[in-house]
């Protein structure tokens, strides 16, 4: 099997990797918050995609909290120790 092939399959490390614009203003959000809470929706009232919530999860910036049970597709989600420092480095 080729590098290439391999490093395509084997996801990055959160340590490693760094936030998208979108992905860093969402977890910056969470810095001021308590216990790190990051919010479902910006500053424009839109909500924050599942993909940015999905990849921040996967990369172990962040992880989630509690479901809202009205919502079942929404999971409120915080900051991990790791995305906390990715957040304050970017």
């Amino acid at each position: 099997m080729s590098e290439h092939v391999i490093s395509r399959a084997v996801p990055k490390l959160g340590a490693v990797a760094k936030p998208s614009h979108v992905q860093s203003r969402w977890l910056r959000n969470g810095l001021a918050k308590p216990n790190g809470k990051l919010p479902l929706f910006d500053s424009n009232g839109q909500r924050i995609s599942d993909s940015t919530v999905q990849s921040c999860v996967r990369l172990g910036w962040a992880k989630p909290w509690f479901n809202i049970p009205l919502k079942k597709d929404w999971t409120v989600c915080k900051l991990t120790h790791l995305g906390r420092v990715v957040a304050e480095e970017d």
